[in-house]
């Protein structure tokens, strides 16, 4: 017999949805703290006393006593059992009713297809049939879209499965670029609340770089303070002036070395005369960079929140004037590292 409670705890609801291989950071209850423009509840569906179902809903107010729910990324329930998917939806049209809702909306993690880049998949028949249920039960699928206003998530999202050691999965081109960033001096590192204000400028100078509208430091540390250790601020920062250091040092070890090879030592010759040139390229190019940022900064960032075994890169920026440097090749990397050494399996860099 299955029956339905509204108002169960956020611990029965998040035990239930970690457990899941439905498990999305929407619907972990504290995801309706960080949307606090909305109100919300969280429904439990039982089959004899066993929680076989859950949905935490977003509910928004609307005029003339009216509301329109949401349910982002559930309800979390097995899609194949038609018996508790006929009851998840009668009970949901008949909360609905209660709460005088215009309609539910809802987008849960039905896939229709997963591949790696560059393959051809068909999509999967199990969820077409699942969609194809719930059709018959009055549910209208808005399709294949690919417009991002057609949907409130995206129906796309770019998956990287942790392992760990990551690095023989990149492409030759990341692995050059990740090179160079660390030859440019890009220092990576997992920040904290106090360095909110920094990942917050690069985040603005991104939203006028592309004419986009983001989020300010305020919903950031929401963010951190909601999730706590389970948010991941990664950040990128580079020291100029030391670098610069740095490279003059080279380049007198260099000058050094040349001065003491034979002229018959062609090869070590021309090897030498083009780290010179190289280095006196990098110590040029810095020279400008420390005259406009003589102190250490941050140039880009990236905040991740996890839930259950998954994690969601929520927000990233960086500073166009180092775009040269590839701090996101350094951010990358140290964001699948930190999170396959706490048990993420996977993290979804965006759709």
């Amino acid at each position: 017999m299955f029956t339905y409670k509204v108002g169960i705890s956020a611990a029965e609801h998040d035990e239930f949805a970690k457990a899941s291989n439905q498990v999305n950071l929407l619907q972990s209850s504290d995801w309706a703290k960080i949307k606090d423009n909305w109100e919300n509840e969280r429904l439990g569906f039982y089959q004899d006393d066993k929680l076989v179902a859950s949905a935490s809903i977003l509910i928004k107010p609307l005029p003339l006593g009216m509301t329109m729910l949401y349910i982002p990324r559930g309800p979390i329930m097995d899609y194949q059992d038609k018996d508790l998917v006929d009851f998840v939806i009668a009970s949901l049209k008949d909360y609905g009713k209660q709460k005088h809702a215009l309609f539910i909306k809802f987008d849960p993690a039905q896939f229709l297809k997963q591949y790696k880049i560059g393959d051809q998949v068909d999509e999967d028949s199990d969820i077409l049939s699942n969609i194809d249920y719930l059709a018959q039960s009055g549910v209208v699928w808005t399709g294949r879209t690919k417009e991002i206003a057609e949907t409130i998530q995206p129906r796309y999202q770019a998956n990287v499965y942790t392992q760990e050691d990551m690095l023989p999965t990149f492409p030759k081109h990341t692995k050059r670029l990740m090179k160079d960033a660390q030859n440019r001096g890009v220092e990576v590192y997992r920040g904290s609340i106090s360095d909110l204000n920094d990942f917050a400028r690069v985040v603005a100078l991104t939203e006028n770089r592309k004419g986009v509208s983001l989020r300010g430091e305020a919903y950031f540390r929401k963010l951190m303070e909601t999730y706590g250790d389970d948010a991941y601020l990664h950040l990128a920062k580079v020291n100029l002036p030391k670098r610069l250091d740095s490279y003059k040092q080279q380049l007198r070890q260099i000058e050094k070395e040349l001065a003491a090879t034979q002229a018959h030592q062609k090869k070590r010759l021309t090897k030498l005369q083009q780290q010179k040139q190289s280095v006196s390229n990098y110590i040029a190019e810095f020279e400008d960079y420390v005259t406009k940022y003589p102190d250490e900064l941050v140039i880009a960032g990236i905040l991740s929140v996890s839930f259950g075994n998954v994690m969601e890169m929520l927000y990233a920026g960086m500073n166009d004037a180092f775009k040269k440097f590839y701090p996101q090749y350094a951010l990358y990397p140290k964001v699948l590292e930190d999170a396959y050494e706490a048990g993420i399996i996977w993290a979804n860099m965006g759709g």
